[in-house]
Formats: structure tokens, C-alpha cells, sequence
């Protein structure tokens, strides 16, 4: 693998969605259907649908089966359901040597938490506001690189397509949510995906305010999660410097910092209402 590969794109996965994806298109153009429509029989959104033929979002097993059958292809997508289940085996491997140990737990994950003081969280983020993170990265990243690292990100959203999906929460500083990275379009889209996101039965996130006049954790952003069957662990990563906590009593205290923090912050509905406020809804 080269220094500007993604574990996806030198194990072939890349390739192997994008192939799938420009099939997909050609077999709804051929049925003479939108994005929409397809997406409607299907039980998906048009966004996820248009995704899906441009192969940055796995095109599941389950999809395919279900595809094969309202496109009448014949057995052409059923046939790529079984070396995507191998691909998506292979997916916890995806990432950079250094974060492997986390996206192996986050794909296992039962639970998972985070705070969020400078941008979005990888999982809530839009693929144009990924991209744009990207984009600004020092130093520079080539275009081919950054739509790699854009297609892992996006791969690692499938976790809330599981069953049974793993419990989310989220605090995110208000000055999060007022930094329109990207410019004023992405911002939208992407306040409007939280919103979208908030609905989910296993997701809650909540706000922040800048004006509290106190606050438990000012040693920046970090993850919480449990794995099935183990211990909670937590994670950071600052200036490019990943660690993967696992001492019982450090994760305790980073565990009891969010707990305040989660008390302190608005409630999901306060939230909720705030981000409304934000994009002229209310």
C-alpha cells in the first residue's frame, strides 16, 4: 500500500462498490426509474440511493437481494451479495494502521459517546462537509487521497444501518454547530442531517452552550464506547497523536466528565429547537 492508499482502496473494496454502484444505476435507468423511485420501493432515501451508485456507501447484502429483485436483474446483483459480506468483514481493517484498534471496537461497539469541540463527529458528517475537512487538511491532501478518505468515512456511517443498531449519544459545543465549514450550503445540509439523525430511536444529541459559566472537560474531544461483551474503553486524538484508553480508572473519570457534561448540556428537545432557530425553521 502507498502512503496515499487507503486500506480500502489497496485492498480493492473501493473498486469493488464502484462497480457495484455504476451496475445499480444502469440496471434503474434501464427500469426506467429515479433515484427516487427506486429508493421508495426499496425503503431508502434518494441521497442513499445516489451514494450507493457512486460507491462511497456499501451496498449491503440485504440491499441487493431486495435491488435484484424490483430491477429484475436477473441474479446480477444477487451475485455480488457475497463478496460484499466479504468486504464488510474486511472493513474493520479499512483504516489507517494507527486507528485500527478503535474502528475495530466501533464496529462491535454497543454503545458509543462523544464530545465534540471543534467539528462534527466522523459519523454525523454529510459527504460534502467531509469533504471539505479534508479539503483544508495541513498539508495538503491530493484530490484522489481526499475522495479515498472521504469513501472510509462514509463506510463507517453503516454502523447505524445495523441490527440491532448500538446506543449513540453526542455533545457537541455550540461553537460546532456555528463554524460553517465548507460555506453556508454545507452547513445547512449538514445542521439539517443532525436533525435527520436526532430522530433515530438510538441516537441523542444534545447542545453545549458557549454561555455556561462552567464546564468538567477542557482537555479536548474525545470518544466512549463499549464493545459487546467488554469493558468501556475511550479514545482521543489531538494534533494527530491517537490513543486508545483502556485503565479502568481513566476511563472512569472520562466517563464521569461526560455524565456532567450530558446534565449540563441542552436536552436532545432543547437541542433540537436550537438547530430549528439556527436554520430559520423556528
Amino acid at each position: 500500500m502507498t502512503d496515499a492508499e487507503t486500506p480500502a482502496q489497496a485492498d480493492g473494496t473501493t473498486e469493488l462498490f464502484t462497480a457495484i454502484g455504476r451496475q445499480l444505476k444502469i440496471l434503474r435507468e434501464r427500469a426506467g426509474l429515479t433515484q427516487k423511485e427506486l429508493g421508495t420501493a426499496l425503503g431508502y432515501g434518494p441521497d442513499l440511493i445516489s451514494a450507493m451508485e457512486r460507491g462511497v456507501r456499501i451496498t449491503r447484502p440485504e440491499f441487493l437481494e431486495r435491488a435484484d429483485e424490483v430491477l429484475t436483474a436477473g441474479g446480477l446483483l444477487r451475485a455480488a451479495a457475497e463478496p460484499v459480506t466479504k468486504a464488510m468483514r474486511r472493513a474493520r481493517t479499512r483504516h489507517p494502521e494507527w486507528y485500527r484498534s478503535y474502528a475495530a471496537l466501533e464496529g462491535e461497539a454497543v454503545e458509543l459517546h462523544f464530545y465534540a469541540n471543534q467539528g462534527v463527529p466522523g459519523l454525523l458528517q454529510t459527504e460534502e462537509y467531509a469533504r471539505a475537512v479534508f479539503s483544508k487538511r495541513r498539508p495538503l491532501l491530493d484530490e484522489e487521497t481526499i475522495e479515498r478518505r472521504v469513501a472510509d468515512r462514509l463506510a463507517r456511517q453503516q454502523i447505524f444501518d445495523r441490527w440491532p443498531p448500538p446506543m449513540c449519544s453526542y455533545v457537541l459545543e455550540e461553537v460546532v454547530l456555528q463554524r460553517p465549514n465548507g460555506g453556508r450550503s454545507v452547513h445547512r445540509n449538514q445542521l439539517r442531517r443532525l436533525l435527520r439523525l436526532g430522530q433515530l430511536r438510538n441516537v441523542e444529541i444534545q447542545v453545549m452552550p458557549t454561555d455556561h459559566e462552567e464546564h468538567p472537560n477542557m482537555d479536548g474531544a474525545f470518544n466512549l464506547l463499549t464493545p459487546k461483551a467488554h469493558a468501556q474503553v475511550a479514545y482521543t486524538e489531538i494534533q494527530g497523536y491517537p490513543r486508545l484508553i483502556t485503565d479502568p480508572d481513566e476511563v472512569r473519570r472520562i466517563a464521569d466528565r461526560y455524565g456532567i457534561m450530558r446534565a449540563l448540556a441542552l436536552a436532545p428537545g432543547e437541542s433540537r429547537a436550537l438547530i430549528e432557530k439556527m436554520l430559520g425553521e423556528r
